[in-house]
């Protein structure tokens, strides 16, 4: 028996006409480091019964999540990543920036037939070359939109674990960048690193007028 996010993709592929359903998702929008990170998954329906404990990636636990990811990039199922950096977030903004990781997640569907793409999220991807929908809460909907969900999230943590080894004292392992007390606090005491979002407020009001981007 089909899963709720199974036969959401279902219904969607034949009112749509997709022979390619596209789900697209970030990571990492509200954090004060580390990129944003989207992930572009697409899952054969001959597949997809495989994935029936998929779900959005913040209603899983971090082990459950970590078992999914590994399930998923070991499958014959097609997916990409796009990164944007804490630079072209504070370039660009934080919404601009968010579209063009999910553009450069999927560049590898460009050039199939009848693909379309189910965002994330109330505003369709600007620039983003595919036919496209955009979901309210399609990650807790769909399941190409839940397992990019989960992929975008692991791949965004395992990258901010490797920072915590670049820059020792933030603490990027425990909170993944995001505005603790413990990374304030970090903050505070040893200023903004390269990976910081310096257009972010809790890192602006550290910076002196002449460092500001």
């Amino acid at each position: 028996m089909a899963t709720p996010l199974q036969e959401f993709d279902k219904q969607q592929a034949i009112r749509l006409e997709a022979n390619c359903l596209v789900g697209i998702d970030e990571a990492g929008r509200g954090p004060l480091a580390g990129p944003v990170v989207a992930c572009a998954c697409f899952i054969p329906p001959a597949l997809s019964h495989d994935f029936s404990d998929v779900n959005d990636s913040k209603k899983l636990t971090e082990k459950k999540r970590e078992a999914i990811f590994h399930r998923l990039i070991r499958a014959e199922i097609a997916y990409g990543i796009g990164y944007a950096s804490a630079a072209e977030i504070d370039r660009l903004n934080i919404l601009q920036a968010t579209f063009l990781a999910m553009r450069r997640a999927a560049q590898k569907f460009l050039n199939l037939p009848h693909a379309i793409a189910l965002v994330d999220g109330p505003y369709p991807a600007a620039g983003l070359r595919l036919p496209q929908e955009p979901i309210i809460d399609g990650d807790a909907k769909s399941l190409a939109i839940a397992a990019a969900s989960i992929i975008a999230k692991v791949t965004r943590d395992h990258y901010m674990n490797l920072l915590d080894k670049l820059y020792p004292g933030y603490g990027f392992a425990g909170h993944k960048g995001y505005g603790t007390a413990k990374h304030l606090q970090a903050l505070r005491e040893l200023g903004p690193c390269r990976e910081h979002r310096r257009t972010f407020a809790p890192v602006r009001k550290l910076l002196t007028p002449s460092i500001l981007p």
